[in-house]
């Protein structure tokens, strides 16, 4: 073991005890052990779980980083990876799954599909993009990706873990009191429902129950003068304008006829045809 790992202090440590002795804080250590024994759940959706586990094989030897041990149990694995498309069908279980971790858990998005959708976004029953449910920390692009960048995210991750501190209630709130609140694991239907909108979704219900608009922007209220001259379009079969205050001028009253006009030719051009194809 290389103790420069965990060396973190601005003390100095002579030359030949550094190989013996290494002044650290109790946060380095912690996330020196988590960082170095992460257990991925074994779990592959589509051709991402090819790659993954060829990263697992003995060519990119994935032991080198402490994470070669797939765990079979959502309850002893430390990461998710979400390898491959995730239909609306398979993310209620990935939910249940997520929730049935311990903590510390983290979750990689393995791929395009999982990422944002791939080339299924938008699809009738694909997911776009897992972390729309559950918390994401990494996301390893491509289609599939290849195991080096497997390795590379799961180098971020170790990153990311190397910067939390216990001190800092943000970074480890698994460490707060009382237990977490589970991830509302989504309604499947119709479509998929978020259980956290199912206030917005019954009001917008009742909304549209009671024959009001619901789910669209509504225009202002107009302020009307009383005293402008009001026209009203009645729906007759020559469309005429009828004014409500004022009188039809003679040149209002020639365009309307010609639109009367050419409404009844256009009638009886079509009663022809109708007549000739008969």
């Amino acid at each position: 073991m290389d103790l420069q790992l965990i060396h973190d202090t601005e003390f100095p440590v002579p030359d030949d005890l550094q190989g013996n002795v290494a002044i650290t804080s109790l946060s380095k250590i912690y996330n020196w052990s988590r960082r170095n024994s992460m257990w991925p759940m074994l779990f592959g959706l589509a051709c991402c779980a090819i790659e993954m586990i060829a990263t697992a094989a003995s060519r990119y030897d994935l032991s080198r980083f402490g994470m070669e041990v797939m765990r079979g149990s959502p309850r002893q694995s430390d990461l998710m990876i979400v390898s491959g498309t995730v239909t609306k069908k398979m993310v209620v279980p990935i939910v249940r799954l997520y929730n049935q971790m311990p903590e510390p858990k983290y979750v990689m998005a393995m791929g395009a599909c999982a990422s944002g959708g791939g080339p299924f976004k938008e699809g009738y029953n694909v997911v776009s993009g897992i972390d729309k449910y559950v918390p994401v920390d990494v996301y390893v692009p491509g289609c599939p990706p290849t195991p080096q960048a497997l390795l590379h995210g799961l180098i971020a991750l170790q990153k990311k873990i190397d910067g939390q501190s216990l001190a800092n209630m943000d970074d480890v709130p698994w460490y707060g009191v009382g237990p977490s609140e589970p991830t509302p694991i989504p309604i499947l239907g119709p479509d998929i429902v978020d259980p956290r909108q199912m206030e917005i979704i019954r009001r917008q219900a009742e909304l549209a129950a009671a024959g009001q608009s619901y789910g669209v922007r509504e225009l202002p209220a107009h302020r009307f003068i009383d005293d402008a001259p009001k026209k009203v379009l009645v729906a007759t079969q020559a469309a005429t304008l009828v004014a409500e205050t004022t009188e039809i001028s003679a040149d209002d009253a020639q365009r309307l006829t010609i639109v009367k006009q050419r409404r009844e030719e256009a009638v009886a051009r079509k009663r022809a045809r109708d007549a000739a194809k008969g």
